[in-house]
């Protein structure tokens, strides 16, 4: 798995965020090769967890190619090109259920990511 996918990972977790997965979803979607998916515990950490994300990738000159700008939501994504930031309220995560629209892909847990 790439660094920066690993260290946006990070990034969410510094940030507070629960439940942070990662999907390797490159063998079963032609979208993107990760979703990494975490919960926010309000709207506005949730806006918090977008920004933490958004200033790694700017810092780290990675791209950015969409991300929700509004307030609100009970799930906001980020869109990096090969990885896409899901961001859940906890309704949210519950009701959409993204990893299990996945199960075929590898899924990669929070001790798992931030080992080392």
């Amino acid at each position: 798995m790439e660094n920066s996918i690993k260290e946006i990972a990070r990034v969410l977790n510094n940030k507070d965020a629960k439940d942070i997965v990662i999907l390797d979803v490159a063998d079963v979607s032609n979208l993107t090769s990760y979703f990494i998916i975490a919960t926010a515990n309000s709207e506005p950490h949730m806006e918090a967890l977008r920004d933490a994300v958004l200033e790694f990738l700017e810092k780290n000159n990675l791209p950015v190619i969409y991300y929700d700008k509004g307030r609100g939501y009970d799930w906001m994504v980020v869109d990096g090109g090969h990885f896409i930031v899901h961001l859940f309220s906890e309704k949210g995560r519950d009701f959409y259920s993204l990893e299990g629209l996945w199960l075929n892909a590898k899924r990669y847990s929070t001790e798992e990511l931030l080992k080392g």
